[in-house]
């Protein structure tokens, strides 16, 4: 049985005003002209969404990292691959899943040549929070997985905590169920093997919820 915890409030995603758009192009069309932070600045794309539009599970992240900035594509670096393998471990349709971001831009610092991973700020995600609110509006999932931190942010707000929260099933007052986990990245910053593979397969229980919540 999954437990789904009621909360009145919600992160700047669900709570706030959001784009408005026709279709899942029409608002990628426009967020390609964001300037609703200074990320746009320095990044090479604005990575969007992307999946089927008729998703049943979208996957949140946080942020592209550098080979998706490249791409201009979400999860196709070494944590998307990661978080392909734990799906398809999970019994996911990988297919069936829209994965995007709570943030668009890369966001990073320089070390050397090397653009090193930075995490956005509060008021980078709810600017950004635009357009994953309109995201959601469009696709009207069954479920969201929210990865990481801030994505719980963006859609749960502070209250919810990753560590203590994880595996949970919450539905905030009026709007769709929302599990959430780990973001895979945390995975691979594991240096110990036997910590590594404890943490991997406890990852791939929360998303075996996944499957579990769809056949209700």
């Amino acid at each position: 049985m999954l437990e789904k915890l009621p909360l009145s409030i919600t992160g700047p995603s669900l709570a706030r005003a959001h784009a408005e758009a026709a279709t899942l192009d029409d608002l990628r069309r426009d967020a390609d002209a964001c300037m609703r932070c200074d990320l746009y600045r320095d990044a090479t794309h604005l990575v969007f969404g992307e999946g089927p539009r008729n998703a049943e599970i979208v996957l949140v992240g946080e942020q592209p990292g550098d080979k998706e900035d490249l791409a201009g594509k979400p999860f196709v670096g070494p944590a998307g691959r990661l978080l392909d393998q734990c799906l398809e471990e999970a019994d996911i349709d990988r297919g069936r899943c829209y994965v995007t971001n709570a943030v668009k831009h890369f966001k990073y610092q320089m070390r050397g040549k090397k653009r090193l991973h930075a995490r956005p700020n509060a008021g980078e995600v709810q600017r950004c929070a635009w357009w994953l609110g309109a995201e959601l509006e469009l696709l009207k999932p069954r479920l969201v997985v929210a990865l990481g931190a801030t994505a719980v942010s963006s859609l749960l707000g502070s209250k919810i905590k990753v560590m203590r929260d994880r595996g949970h099933i919450i539905r905030p007052a009026g709007e769709i169920d929302i599990l959430v986990t780990i973001h895979p990245s945390a995975l691979l910053r594991i240096r110990e093997p036997d910590e590594k593979e404890r943490s991997r397969l406890a990852f791939i229980r929360d998303l075996k919820k996944i499957r579990s919540f769809l056949r209700h």
